[in-house]
């Protein structure tokens, strides 16, 4: 049975820079260059350790792996480059989720999408795609529990479902490993 979800889980990221992240409906140059130099502030500050946490090793994982499939046939087999649009939202995904939980395993998927795993063990683990739109596919297997969903992702908060499978198979383990 999942257990309880956190009662705030949102971005840890202050909220007056949090909304510079994408680009608003303003178009005068002094409004591009405030929110250039905000986006600047937050990338500097993901990228710190000491002020993001394991958050910062997370996202530089993850611009790893995108650089990696950054080109059409990355895998031998004609799969197309990791799109921005999946990119940019497996990366919001990770500025969202709560730090007290374990960050996920990332991996390409053949159709330009990124694979977001928690693995405990072969028969308890949680998979989540995010790809081109505003929705994450979630699959599950907890012992002989399993399922698959497909959630709404607003880019500020981690859909709850999402959160209460990691939870659930992470209870009990001193940490969750990639397979």
């Amino acid at each position: 049975m999942p257990q309880a979800i956190p009662a705030h889980v949102s971005a840890p990221l202050p909220p007056p820079l949090i909304a510079y992240r994408r680009r608003g409906s303003a178009v005068s140059a002094e409004a591009d260059q405030v929110t250039s130099a905000a986006r600047d502030v937050l990338r500097a500050a993901e990228r710190s350790e000491a002020l993001f946490g394991k958050r910062a090793a997370a996202l530089s994982e993850l611009a790893e792996l995108v650089s990696d499939c950054a080109v059409d046939d990355w895998d031998g087999q004609g799969a197309p480059p990791i799109s921005p649009t999946a990119y940019q939202n497996a990366a919001d995904l990770i500025r969202a989720w709560p730090e007290e939980l374990p960050f996920p395993e990332f991996a390409p998927e053949p159709d330009g999408s990124i694979s977001l795993d928690w693995i405990v063990a072969r028969h308890r683990l949680v998979s989540v795609s995010a790809g081109d739109s505003d929705r994450l596919a979630l699959a599950w297997l907890e012992g002989t529990d399993r399922g698959h969903a497909v959630e709404h992702f607003d880019r500020k908060s981690v859909p709850a479902l999402i959160v209460s499978r990691v939870i659930s198979i992470a209870d009990g383990q001193p940490s969750v490993r990639s397979a």
